[in-house]
């Protein structure tokens, strides 16, 4: 896609980009961080002369430590990921207003579980920071996508992060965090809302190249947290537990979407959008084998574990 043709399509997505902010603002609640974080149990740490961490003052199971952690880290990137989306949006007319209210409303989401986390001393706080700085320094590069894929991208990647909270907090074992992640989850929906409407007037306007940025996305999915330090090895353990695995992705993200666009009814294709869409049907026939083995191979793996136990 050309720079004039993606300017053409900011400006065909415009009125959609205007109507579902004013459909964004009329159903988002405010909510207020400092509400959704219990500070009569926090206390100072070492410097202050208080206590410092030690792993048995965390009521969180290890597997509910790190998934929170990944999606806190995932979450402090933002300042990267509004240079990514003002990029490709742009900072006028309602796109504009639509980046800085999703940059706003994405911003609470760290403060207010790394103030979970503190209070309640869940995880190693020196840990936590300089995995923050590592993360920052690294920053997200979404290495300059056309419109149509970053549309597309954050319509699967908002899904995913909802998922991934609402998951995280029912296994946190705290109806504390269980509320404050429902409640970030929530917005994530909102967000994902959005994206995914302007993607289906995208594919109204331009349905083969829009098909192909869906298929492409899909294909190469990867979460912004992959750049979190030691990501592989928690991404591992947070889908050995259930919380994010192939299953979750394929049944609760991918589908979904592709659903709601109709991609695989979708007429009027050319040569290219019809190439896309049987590379995406055969993608997600493999994705669901994939999550059958690895279900097969956990299964089993517990099971052993369960006989040691016994």
């Amino acid at each position: 896609m050309t720079i004039s043709d993606s300017i053409r399509l900011l400006l065909d997505l415009e009125p959609a980009v205007a109507e579902n902010l004013d459909r964004h603002l009329g159903v988002a609640k405010e909510w207020m961080p400092h509400e959704y974080v219990p500070w009569s149990l926090g206390r100072d740490f070492a410097d202050l002369g208080g206590e410092a961490w030690a792993p048995e003052q965390s009521a969180l199971s290890p597997v509910a430590r790190t998934a929170l952690e990944v999606n806190l880290l995932t979450e402090d990137n933002l300042p990267s990921y509004h240079r990514e989306i003002e990029r490709a949006f742009g900072r006028d007319g309602a796109w504009g207003t639509w980046v800085h209210r999703w940059t706003a409303e994405e911003a609470r989401h760290a403060y207010c579980i790394r103030d979970y986390l503190l209070v309640t001393r869940g995880v190693d706080p020196d840990d936590l920071e300089q995995a923050r700085m590592q993360v920052m320094q690294t920053g997200f590069d979404s290495e300059e996508k056309p419109i149509l894929n970053v549309l597309t991208y954050v319509s699967f990647q908002e899904l995913a992060t909802r998922v991934s909270h609402r998951n995280t907090g029912k296994v946190a074992g705290d109806p504390i965090a269980e509320k404050l992640l429902t409640r970030v989850s929530t917005d994530e929906n909102l967000h994902m809302v959005f994206y995914r409407n302007l993607a289906t007037t995208a594919l109204e306007i331009a349905p083969s190249a829009t098909l192909r940025a869906i298929t492409d996305e899909v294909v190469g999915f990867e979460m912004p947290g992959a750049v979190i330090p030691g990501f592989t090895r928690k991404a591992v353990q947070i889908a050995q537990a259930g919380i994010y695995d192939l299953r979750v992705h394929h049944d609760e993200v991918i589908l979904p979407l592709l659903r709601q666009w109709g991609v695989f009814e979708l007429e009027g294709l050319d040569a290219e959008g019809e190439k896309a869409r049987t590379e995406l049907a055969d993608f997600v026939t493999g994705l669901d084998d994939q999550a059958v083995r690895f279900e097969e191979k956990r299964d089993r793996a517990r099971a052993r574990a369960a006989d040691r136990a016994g």
